[in-house]
């Protein structure tokens, strides 16, 4: 029997599987042990290794994954690391429970990218103005073991970011 802990996630695994590519990797494993907490975690870190191994996506040495979606002319520019952007984004759990839109507000965000999590400090600046990417970033990217209401800790999170403008540059 498989723990209630883990069931969303292992709904949202075969969901994401389902859609992610036409071959799909050997799905995580489904049992895990320890609290609830420790369970989350183990089904998070198992979703990171099966998602590593998909077609199209890359990982940096800090464990950030990312596909680009849409891309752009390779004159549009990139942000420095310290700019600020506009984006629109949408950031889901693994189980594809959406957590925060800018799409849903219709309106985009204007960020500086050093007061955002590391996950996309590290991603957004790889963009293009007007590229689409998603990207999976590990708790260490993100918030780690805090909880960031609604986002509990330990918590791997997935985002579609589009780059809208860079203000000012």
């Amino acid at each position: 029997m498989i723990p209630k802990p883990i069931r969303p996630v292992l709904g949202g695994l075969a969901a994401l599987a389902a859609g992610a590519c036409a071959v799909t990797p050997a799905s995580p494993p489904v049992t895990y042990s320890g609290t609830p907490q420790e369970q989350w975690v183990q089904g998070q870190r198992a979703y990171e290794a099966w998602s590593a191994a998909r077609r199209g996506w890359r990982v940096t040495g800090s464990g950030l994954q990312y596909r680009r979606l849409k891309a752009a002319g390779a004159d549009a520019p990139r942000p420095a690391p310290g700019a600020t952007v506009t984006i629109h984004y949408v950031g889901r759990f693994i189980d594809g429970r959406e957590f925060d839109s800018s799409r849903r507000r219709g309106q985009p965000a204007t960020f500086p990218l050093p007061q955002l999590i590391r996950g996309w400090q590290e991603g957004v600046p790889m963009m293009r103005v007007g590229e689409v990417w998603a990207f999976v970033i590990p708790a260490p990217l993100a918030y780690g073991e805090r909880s960031r209401d609604p986002i509990p800790p330990g918590s791997t999170l997935l985002f579609e970011i589009e780059l809208v403008d860079i203000p000012g540059a």
